[in-house]
């Protein structure tokens, strides 16, 4: 029996009550969230989560799709690991609670862009997501874990180069610290960078931000994935890729089908070839959105399979059944984070790191569709048993033996108090879905000229948020290639040379 331990776990996705859950069976637990319990981007996940559970599919075919839409840059163990362990993640999901559709008594499937086969599940239509957060909410309160909602983790407890703990701000008791032998960040990515995204308010990359000023390593931040489309009316709302697996199709202005001729698998490319031919097409129509043509599916499919986005779409005025609607790509997913092994944990004893907020290398450049809640599903579950077993405490962390490069993150060089909107704004056109030397350039100067200042929360945030968006324009400007997701216009081809950029800060900007 090892000794009992307090475990801290920041966020509440799906990731963090995951671990939270498995964690509490042998230690103290006390997870951490800024806002509600259930407020996290899985309860937005629409399109489902993947896994090779059926007669005409394989692991060695999901593990192939995953390495494809990668570019090169994914971690063939860690994909094997996600492929492998997901069918049985699942079945612990439907222990849990989470019940997922089903046709004819069988698990029902879907398509979805770069898989070869029908493997994503789903659970509620296109409400996956929320199911699952639903399940696992009502796990937690069940379970002895304390939970501190409204609470805002504001930066990592160091001693000797180890996380001891975290400390925290709330409206009752102000700032304050937790001890805790280990600290798990859980908490998302920080689809606030962007002028438009799929992701909810809460996403501001504060857990990246903490590791990075705490000195661990980061890999891979150029790498933002753009979901092709989100409706464009105010509030970007996702339309789930699983409405073109299902055959919808994207039409110009004038109604004429463009895809076709952009990629042979037209509506069902890898995600950022479907982004950028979307964002070419608007760029013709001089800003105009395309539209999406769902019509041939019918107003009973429509509501009955997707009945989130038929509600969506109605509430906004739009008969989608009867016309396209107008969408748009926007920040959707981070392939980068904080760097952790097959277990999760990073280049700090004490820290670990799953879900979105961690690059474990299984996304490689590009995500695969409905590859992230398997993930943070199976990750999240590694890390629980790690720190379960007792070798979480021991003397190994990660090490890492690629070149690293600083990122310079001085504030004395800022003079200039950051306007998130501004900020937002300037990380759309610059550091978007296609780049540009000059204009990454550019936006490294602003972001240099920019300073953030404040202690409220949403303040604080914005400093995440400043600080972030630094280190992803520097590791733009450092690829000078386009791969996946990171497309420079001045640099249109793939490099012969697979390489991560792995990134810490020099000088800590520490907001709080």
């Amino acid at each position: 029996m090892n000794p009992r331990k307090h475990i801290i776990v920041v966020g509440s996705g799906i990731a963090g009550l995951i671990a939270a859950l498995e964690i509490s069976r042998e230690h103290e637990v006390t997870l951490v969230t800024k806002s509600e319990l259930s407020e996290s981007n899985t309860r937005w996940a629409q399109g489902g989560i993947a896994a090779a559970m059926f007669p005409d599919d394989s692991v060695a075919e999901h593990v192939a799709d995953t390495l494809r839409a990668g570019a090169g840059l994914c971690d063939r163990n860690a994909v094997e690991i996600l492929c492998s362990e997901g069918p049985a993640r699942i079945h612990d999901l439907i222990r849990l609670g989470v019940t997922f559709d089903q046709r004819d008594g069988d698990l029902a499937r879907g398509l979805e862009a770069a898989h070869s086969r029908a493997r994503v599940l789903h659970a509620g239509g296109d409400a996956t997501g929320l199911s699952i957060e639903t399940a696992l909410v009502r796990a937690v309160r069940r379970a002895d874990i304390r939970v501190l909602e409204h609470t805002f983790a504001c930066d990592l407890l160091l001693e000797d180069e180890q996380v001891t703990g975290l400390e925290v701000l709330d409206s009752a008791n102000g700032r304050y610290e937790i001890e805790a032998d280990a600290v798990i960040l859980a908490s998302g990515g920080a689809g606030q960078l962007y002028l438009h995204t799929t992701n909810p308010s809460v996403a501001t990359g504060d857990g990246v931000a903490m590791a990075l000023r705490a000195g661990a390593q980061l890999a891979d931040m150029e790498f933002y994935q753009f979901h092709p489309t989100a409706l464009a009316t105010p509030g970007t709302f996702l339309i789930s890729e699983a409405v073109r697996g299902d055959g919808a199709i994207l039409l110009d202005a004038h109604g004429r089908r463009f895809m076709q001729s952009v990629h042979p698998a037209a509506e069902l490319a890898p995600r950022d070839v479907v982004a950028r031919g979307i964002a070419r097409q608007m760029a013709l129509q001089d800003g105009q959105p395309v539209l999406l043509d769902a019509t041939a599916m019918g107003a009973e499919f429509l509501a009955t399979r997707f009945p989130t986005i038929d509600a969506a779409c109605r509430s906004r005025g739009f008969d989608w059944s009867a016309q396209p609607i107008p969408v748009t790509p926007a920040a959707h997913y981070w392939m980068g984070g904080v760097r952790t092994d097959i277990w999760g944990r990073t280049s700090i004893p004490g820290l670990f790191a799953a879900g979105e907020v961690a690059c474990t290398g299984v996304h490689g450049a590009n995500r695969l569709a409905s590859n992230s809640l398997l993930e943070s599903l199976v990750f999240a579950w590694r890390c629980a048993a790690l720190v379960v077993s007792g070798e979480a405490f021991s003397e190994q962390h990660l090490a890492w033996h690629q070149e690293e490069h600083p990122i310079d993150q001085d504030a004395a060089v800022s003079t200039t108090p950051v306007d998130r909107q501004e900020l937002q704004s300037l990380m759309w056109n610059a550091a978007g879905i296609e780049r540009t030397g000059a204009g990454l350039q550019a936006a490294a100067s602003q972001l240099r000229r920019w300073r953030s200042s404040g202690t409220s929360v949403e303040e604080l945030e914005t400093a995440n948020l400043l600080s972030l968006a630094r280190v992803l324009v520097a590791g733009a400007l450092a690829r000078k290639e386009s791969r996946g997701a990171h497309f420079r216009e001045d640099y249109p081809e793939a490099s012969a040379t697979l390489q991560h950029s792995l990134l810490f800060a020099k000088v800590a900007e520490v907001p709080c």
